[in-house]
């Protein structure tokens, strides 16, 4: 949505009435969550839902594209150096990911081939010592990056993947968050602009992801930056930005699994033989790893989300434009429908994270919860070193959405302390999970392997039954995503 102030004000003064009847009913104690939630959290999640959930006529992706994407521009304590990774001269990279989808299918899944593309992506980094409102300097994107770096105090590097369902959001609207994890590891932070869909469907933003990265190991002679070792790299994202980098993380694993033992997989990247290997570790900010939304959180802890559940989605439809429905038609914005449960669609269908670095997960009591759950449990019995993080009745995404509660700051402190720990000292990386609870931010020591009482294969059949539904035309396109 459009977030200048004129149009927020257009939004919020109808509302007035809802908002005062939401601060009454919290400060009588009689709100579903007045025992949980702070005054300013009812009203920020309950405005949210009006707009999320209650939208009226939705609008068209392409308008909504238009509005999530705009550019609030740079001011203040951030560093912003605009790069874009070219082409690479051979169509290898491209095509390796098209063998191991092909590889990865669990029956007759169907996807589009992608066309490499320039990846466009924000340095970001922290600036210190300048006013809130201090303009961007008129330098080159050179100039800036060296700024940049001279304000970085460590050799770890964020690849950084937005969230917005895969439809929606930019670098640019992720800027408070990179820029936060900038400051508080001391590091830069490259946040990926990937293809968005329905333009770009499936494995679009994979394939940019993966460019990505390779521009990261392996950088043309003109790149601002030096080749930074896969050590000093940590994966990040929120919701759909998780899914893609557990995406891109279990495509990594499979070429290693795929690889004559003891070699590492390699690929031709701009005339040279180059090794593909496993980053640092990866953090994760209430990842989405089910595209079908199929397990019980999706519609069991919509008191604590403003993510609608698939119940009012899939009431209504996307309003006709020029990206949707697409031609030919396909089920789902993000993916053909018969690919909804491939593993690099939905990670939570991807079995085996053996020998995967070490994962931080965080998740409030939201909608996604129970994916979160499963993936985490998993990862703990397969003996990959995960950090489970789960907020009491906190809302999807909530350090981001609310940014001054005491619970977001630890939610930020915990990602990047583990962002910092698993590229200075691996080895401190221990499989631990905590519960913390809401309003007293006690932490509750749980045990990892026994989260959920929701197994992989009962996870995976609830995954596959909703897929059916979808298929046999039972559910709308809006059972994914929700109607802005």
């Amino acid at each position: 949505m459009d977030s200048s102030p004129s149009a927020l004000l257009k939004v919020l003064i109808p509302k007035i009435p809802f908002i005062f009847k939401t601060a009454l009913l919290h400060s009588l104690w009689l709100s579903p969550t007045s025992s949980k939630w702070s005054l300013q959290t009812e009203l920020v999640i309950n405005i949210l839902r009006q707009l999320i959930a209650n939208p009226g006529k939705p609008s068209s992706i392409s308008k909504q594209q238009y509005q999530s994407c705009k550019d609030p521009g740079v001011k203040g304590d951030i560093w912003i150096s605009r790069v874009t990774a070219p082409v690479p001269l051979e169509d290898d990279l491209r095509q390796l990911l098209f063998k191991t989808i092909d590889e990865m299918k669990q029956g007759d899944e169907e996807y589009t081939q992608p066309p490499l593309l320039p990846v466009g992506a924000e340095w970001t980094g922290y600036r210190a010592n300048v006013a809130k409102d201090a303009p961007e300097p008129s330098i080159s994107e050179e100039q800036k990056y060296e700024n940049l770096m001279k304000e970085v105090t460590s050799d770890l590097t964020v690849l950084y993947f937005h969230g917005g369902a895969y439809f929606l959001m930019d670098p640019s609207t992720h800027r408070p968050v990179t820029t936060k994890i900038a400051r508080m590891t001391g590091a830069r932070v490259y946040s990926v602009r990937y293809r968005l869909a329905p333009q770009a469907a499936f494995p679009a933003q994979l394939l940019d992801a993966l460019v990505a990265y390779m521009y990261l190991l392996y950088p043309p002679e003109d790149a601002y930056h030096s080749a930074v070792p896969p050590e000093k790299i940590v994966f990040g994202g929120d919701s759909a930005g998780g899914n893609l980098s557990t995406a891109l993380l279990q495509f990594l694993l499979q070429l290693h699994r795929s690889s004559a033992s003891g070699e590492l997989p390699a690929v031709t990247w701009n005339n040279k033989i180059c090794t593909i290997p496993l980053p640092a570790g990866v953090a994760l900010t209430s990842p989405w790893l089910d595209v079908t939304r199929s397990l019980p959180s999706i519609e069991g802890n919509v008191k604590y989300d403003y993510l609608p559940p698939p119940s009012i989605t899939e009431k209504s439809t996307f309003p006709p434009d020029s990206v949707w429905p697409t031609d030919p038609p396909r089920l789902d914005i993000f993916c053909e429908g018969s690919a909804l449960c491939h593993p690099l669609v939905s990670p939570l269908a991807a079995m085996s994270w053996e020998k995967s670095p070490p994962i931080f997960v965080v998740s409030g009591d939201e909608t996604l919860a129970d994916e979160c759950s499963v993936f985490a449990q998993r990862l703990a019995r397969q003996g990959v070193k995960v950090v489970w993080d789960r907020f009491e009745a906190m809302p999807h995404c909530f350090a981001m959405v609310l940014e001054g509660l005491e619970g977001s700051k630890m939610c930020f402190a915990d990602y990047t302390d583990f962002c910092k720990r698993v590229v200075h000292i691996p080895g401190s990386i221990k499989t631990e999970g905590y519960f913390i609870s809401a309003k007293t931010l006690a932490k509750k020591h749980v045990d990892v392997e026994k989260l959920i009482d929701i197994s992989d294969q009962d996870a995976l059949d609830m995954m596959r039954t909703a897929q059916k539904r979808r298929l046999a035309g039972l559910e709308r396109e809006g059972k994914a995503l929700p109607m802005l």
